[in-house]
């Protein structure tokens, strides 16, 4: 573990089609804003405009450093189709040197 934590985020963010995960996706990898996206499809119920809402989404589970969350939450609000998405970042309390030294290694910095 490294002494230095909180230098890895996981973002978090939900689009309502696997096309505009994919684009979100690749141009955060593309622009060295994250290390890794993963994508998985996920059924969400929300509340939108007073309205329960019940929708198939992609979850996009977003590996970066923390210097890079205003950066990265900026590219996925300029990308994004929702009025409101869902940027979400989770601290990374500890994780593995080695992962968190490619983490670093392939992202750009801001």
């Amino acid at each position: 573990m490294r002494s230095a934590m909180m230098q890895a985020l996981m973002i978090q963010t939900t689009t309502a089609t696997e096309a505009d995960a994919e684009t979100i996706a690749e141009e955060l990898l593309a622009e060295g804003l994250a290390a890794c996206v993963q994508i998985a499809a996920i059924r969400s119920r929300y509340v939108w405009k007073g309205e329960v809402q019940r929708e198939a989404e992609q979850l996009l589970s977003i590996k970066t450093r923390a210097d890079l969350w205003e950066p990265v939450r900026a590219r996925i609000r300029a990308l994004h189709s929702y009025e409101a998405p869902e940027v979400i970042a989770l601290p990374v309390t500890d994780i593995d040197p080695d992962y968190l030294a490619w983490v670093e290694g392939v992202t750009r910095r801001p």
